[in-house]
């Protein structure tokens, strides 16, 4: 039994989507954990909430999310920093625990390291940000081996220190999403509605097949939400708000496919996995995570980078994929359990150092 102590992202309370699919790794991973007969304890920004899980909530002030800044954007925290506060509560109480996993994607953490008495292993939810934090991050590397873990070899190969990475991928509760063999006429994009995602293509897309696309997620954004509405006054879009899982299980199941767009190198889509196992088809962008999980022509498929034209394509051809197909890869490769198996592996390797 390893007693752990999780400290989530700064940018925005858990639950509340402005953290994006680390909310979900950091949900999974605890419930499994949970499960598996470990203690935890979550630290998470004021207003956070974690079904079955202990959750302390710390005040303070939000960090700005690293993707909606430059490569040279300088080091900076606000006043009264809630990542500064939830790692002062983690230095008080870190003796009560034989790990300390962080799962914020800023400087500080990294930094900190060395000053800890605990060990930390440091879960990156993102590829190569900004110059500072690749630096700190490759110091981390080099000095504490075994101790960055990430999702995909994609991700891993955007830093300079790839070959330190362990590659743990990601999983969900296969039991809260219900198999859906017929679907309806409808596509679906879910995700942060923000430029980095690009969701501009699917709404492209969409409007020249002329099936409709369901849009779930987050407006990190609204005045790039508000310009791709003006830019596709016709087309045929909805937008269903931000849903818990259980919601949002039934209204993607019933999707036709998933459009998955970024214009950046994602690190993993667990939208993707999440749509597979509903047994929904993923059309995604090959770049990044999403090309590690969608075998092109059995789950889904894989099309040019950018290419509204792929989307197409592969949307006309999307009834050529045998939905079974979808639920049986997500029951191979992304149960809790395995997930939770390969944590536990990885944090046992950087406790036996």
């Amino acid at each position: 039994m390893l007693k752990l102590l999780f400290l989530s992202t700064p940018v925005g309370s858990l639950g509340s989507g402005q953290g994006g699919g680390v909310e979900l790794t950091v949900q999974n991973l605890a419930q499994e954990l949970k499960q598996k007969g470990h203690l935890l304890e979550v630290v998470a920004p004021l207003g956070s909430t974690l079904k079955g899980i202990q959750v302390k909530t710390i005040e303070g002030n939000c960090q700005i999310a690293v993707q909606t800044q430059t490569r040279d954007v300088p080091t900076c925290l606000p006043a009264n920093s809630v990542l500064a506060n939830m790692w002062e509560y983690a230095r008080q109480v870190q003796n009560n625990y034989d790990l300390i996993v962080n799962f914020a994607f800023d400087w500080l953490p990294f930094y900190l390291t060395p000053f800890f008495d605990r060990p930390i292993a440091h879960f990156i939810s993102m590829g190569s940000m900004t110059e500072a934090n690749d630096e700190i991050m490759n110091r981390v590397a080099q000095n504490y081996p075994d101790t960055i873990g990430v999702y995909t070899k994609s991700q891993a190969a955007s830093f300079p220190f790839a070959e330190f990475c362990q590659i743990l991928g990601s999983g969900i509760d296969l039991s809260l999403y219900d198999f859906c063999p017929q679907p309806q006429n409808y596509l679906t994009w879910l995700g942060r509605i923000a430029p980095e995602k690009a969701l501009e293509d699917a709404v492209e897309a969409s409007n020249i097949t002329g099936i409709p696309l369901k849009i779930f997620g987050k407006i990190q954004d609204q005045d790039y939400w508000q310009q791709i509405r003006q830019d596709f006054p016709q087309a045929p879009i909805e937008y269903g708000g931000f849903l818990n899982t259980q919601e949002l299980q039934k209204q993607l199941g019933k999707s036709l496919g998933l459009l998955m767009t970024p214009r950046w190198l994602e690190a993993f889509g667990n939208v993707a996995i999440e749509a597979l196992a509903c047994g929904v088809p993923v059309i995604a962008y090959a770049r990044g995570g999403p090309a590690e999980i969608v075998r092109d022509g059995e789950t889904g498929f894989l099309v040019k980078p950018d290419s509204v034209a792929g989307l197409v394509e592969a949307i006309n051809k999307i009834n050529q994929i045998d939905r079974f197909c979808c639920r049986q890869q997500a029951e191979t490769e992304y149960s809790l359990q395995a997930l939770g198996e390969r944590f536990e592996a990885w944090f046992q390797r950087i406790l036996r150092r």
